[in-house]
């Protein structure tokens, strides 16, 4: 168990494989069995070309995240929001699972956005994905504002893209407001993320590390686990 009083956690795609939506550089991951989903990623690629916008949302359409529920790992961190130790829940998925399962939104710090809702490239106008799928099960491939014309992507953060620098500056707040920082779920491969972890370090703050894979910062962590997120992390957070 996790025994600090100040915890600012990160999470990743690992954490909601469990709930059935699959990661992205794991065995099973989605770049893992098809390299060239990459593209829909891109946010040139998504501009520049309309079979990469189809296929995108076509990916939109067939994912469980519409459906699925939070798991056991994601109640944890609720868990340790009622504890009162946590600085910030702050994650790169963009599944809203981390709300679903009922940690406080102001907590919650997206870095790279969410599928929830659809913003235009063009006017700037942002709609609930909720308006936008049932054009996709009429037959809509890649359908466009219907205020401007222009383009529709998911608000989700693209390779190309820049963060949103005010939830990136309330993921650093947390972390330097915390004692221990906690990675769940993330290769700690993808930037600014994981180098919250160099934060951490670097003001001698211990890093514990629960992910199924290997990490470049494993060698730097206090602790490293590979076990299943599901059934450790409730574990890690009980109350001593």
């Amino acid at each position: 168990m996790i025994r600090a009083d100040r915890i600012a956690v990160l999470t990743g795609a690992g954490i909601s494989t469990a709930s059935g939506i699959p990661d992205f550089r794991g065995p099973e991951g989605v770049w893992t069995k098809n390299p060239a989903a990459e593209a829909m990623f891109d946010i040139e690629e998504y501009v520049d070309n309309r079979e990469v916008r189809v296929a995108t949302w076509k990916h939109r359409l067939a994912v469980p995240v519409w459906e699925v529920k939070p798991n056991p790992g994601h109640l944890a961190l609720v868990e340790l929001e009622r504890q009162g130790r946590l600085t910030g829940l702050i994650t790169q998925n963009v599944d809203g699972l981390h709300q679903k399962a009922g940690s406080s939104p102001e907590l919650v710090h997206e870095l790279h956005g969410t599928v929830w809702y659809v913003d235009c490239l063009q006017c700037e106008r942002r709609l609930p994905m909720a308006d936008v799928l049932p054009r996709l099960e009429a037959g809509e491939e890649d359908p466009v504002c219907e205020v401007c014309g222009g383009i529709l992507k998911s608000a989700t953060i693209s390779f190309g893209q820049s963060l949103d620098r005010s939830v990136l500056d309330r993921a650093v707040a947390a972390t330097e407001a915390a004692d221990l920082f906690l990675a769940v779920g993330t290769s700690l491969q993808v930037y600014p993320a994981a180098g919250l972890c160099d934060l951490a370090l670097n003001s001698g703050k211990p890093l514990v590390i629960l992910n199924a894979q290997p990490t470049p910062y494993d060698e730097h962590a206090t602790t490293v686990l590979h076990t299943p997120i599901e059934t450790t992390l409730p574990d890690l957070v009980t109350l001593p």
